[in-house]
């Protein structure tokens, strides 16, 4: 089965499908070499954290507008009429969690023996 190629034709055809073949051999180490695995995890994953970080800011931003907007009057003054019973029930809360977290004290160093 004769495709009319001269010997020389065959012989240049297997050596430029050798270099193709070389040349997507290294390619592939490249992309499985451990330090560029990590290095693509590494970057996966700090753009993760930057998106993460960026909608955490984002909301944070829309909450603390949305505060400044109950708390403060159009003109940039205080609205006492909101803020006062915010402080009150947060140091209301802020005591009963102080209260909460003490616990009966236990009697230290040596017991006493009857």
């Amino acid at each position: 089965m004769s495709d009319g190629r001269t010997p020389a034709q065959i012989e240049a055809d297997i050596a430029r499908r050798r270099q193709d073949l070389a040349a997507t051999l290294d390619e592939i180490s490249l992309r499985v070499s451990p330090k560029n695995l990590v290095d693509e995890a590494r970057a996966r994953t700090k753009g993760a954290v930057d998106r993460t970080a960026g909608q955490a800011f984002v909301v944070a931003n829309r909450a603390v507008d949305s505060a400044r907007g109950v708390l403060v009057s159009p003109d940039g003054g205080p609205r006492m009429e909101r803020i006062v019973p915010v402080a009150v029930t947060l140091v209301a809360v802020a005591g009963l969690l102080a209260l909460g977290s003490r616990r009966p004290g236990k009697t230290r160093g040596r017991r006493r023996r009857r």
